[in-house]
């Protein structure tokens, strides 16, 4: 097989592809079904690979889709780890757990967000406590989401937010978009009322494979920031922190850290790798997010709103809904041998790196 053979067209197709590279791989399945279905009536899961010794003290987790449509990124290097022998490459008290869309509706359906409209990436917080509170998102909030997406609706908020960037500059923008907001079910980088099933499985089979180990890795492939086809280390400690320190230490300088604002993205609350770290007291844990890069940042926050509007007022059977289905997925998935490629070398390299600093540490 090609670098293309191990990305996919649809969800079911990589799907399909990971589990059969499991399977000839020799690796433990196990699939977690989703209460709902795929638009076209098939099943959906969270599918999860295991690789060498069940009591193994380190394990590097690979992740995909937990921005459901990022998947096709992630489910290909997961794909290719498989057929190309990475956990050949491990040492003797290492293993390798795949874990295959977090957020396999929305892979499916090819959005973002989870099926109550919920960023995973912003789900993992205390629910007993207050919620995070963003009062610069309440002032963007009516312009994101228009009544109509080729009218003066339409017209009237791009300008409310040109004269916005204006004012405060696109980082701000930016930020005020992206942090995560918990008002408005029906608005973007919603991180909802409680915790989404993804959330749930995701707790469950942390506690099923991971409690006991001395020291997890965690690698959370993503798309939709940065230069196209190069894959951002993004690190969720602060600078200083023993779990910066430590990925510096494995991949180097280039690793960033949204809470320096030297990153592509802005610092957020509620991250993916709370469910992993929160259920496993007494185990090292270190967590990089690959972010890879597509088209430029104005075009993938239009795609984000247009298929938020299109959930709430559009039809996506019409001639619209398939051209906003084809821009955001354009906007998360590059689709080409070359963005292939690179995502491909990044992943590996990165997965290798990872495999030595864990069996260093």
């Amino acid at each position: 097989m090609t670098i293309d053979d191990w990305f996919s067209a649809s969800y079911a197709q990589a799907r399909q592809k990971f589990i059969a590279a499991a399977t000839a791989a020799g690796a433990t399945l196990q699939s977690y079904p989703h209460p709902l279905k795929a638009p076209d009536g098939g099943d959906l899961a969270m599918d999860v690979a295991y690789l060498g010794p069940k009591d193994a003290a380190q394990v590097l987790v690979t992740s995909s889709a937990t921005h459901g449509i990022e998947g096709f990124c992630g489910s290909g290097c997961q794909t290719g780890f498989l057929n190309s022998g990475l956990h050949s490459e491990m040492p003797a008290d290492m293993a390798l757990l795949h874990v295959h869309a977090h957020n396999p509706h929305g892979f499916a359906h090819e959005r973002r967000v989870t099926e109550d409209n919920v960023d995973l990436n912003r789900n993992f917080i205390d629910f007993s406590k207050p919620l995070p509170d963003n009062p610069a998102y309440e002032e963007v909030h009516p312009w994101l989401m228009p009544d109509d997406w080729d009218g003066p609706a339409r017209q009237a908020a791009d300008a409310a937010i040109e004269d916005y960037i204006a004012r405060n500059g696109i980082f701000a923008f930016q930020a005020a978009v992206s942090i995560g907001q918990h008002r408005h079910p029906d608005g973007l980088f919603y991180g909802g009322q409680a915790p989404t099933w993804s959330r749930r499985t995701i707790e469950t089979l942390a506690e099923e494979y991971l409690r006991g180990r001395r020291h997890v890795a965690l690698l959370d492939f993503h798309t939709g920031l940065g230069p196209r086809g190069h894959g951002e280390l993004i690190s969720v400690d602060a600078p200083g922190g023993d779990e910066y320190l430590r990925a510096v230490a494995w991949y180097g300088d280039e690793v960033r850290s949204p809470a320096s604002g030297d990153s592509v993205s802005a610092a957020v609350q509620g991250t993916i790798e709370t469910g992993y770290h929160g259920h496993l007291t007494g185990t090292q844990c270190t967590t990089i997010a690959i972010e890879y890069g597509t088209l430029p940042p104005d075009q993938v926050l239009a795609a984000l709103r247009a298929d938020n509007w299109l959930y709430l007022h559009g039809d996506v059977a019409s001639e619209m809904g398939r051209a906003i289905k084809r821009e955001i997925r354009a906007a998360f998935y590059g689709e080409d041998h070359e963005w292939y490629a690179n995502v491909w070398a990044r992943g590996l390299d990165i997965a290798r790196k990872t495999v030595r600093g864990l069996g260093d540490s």
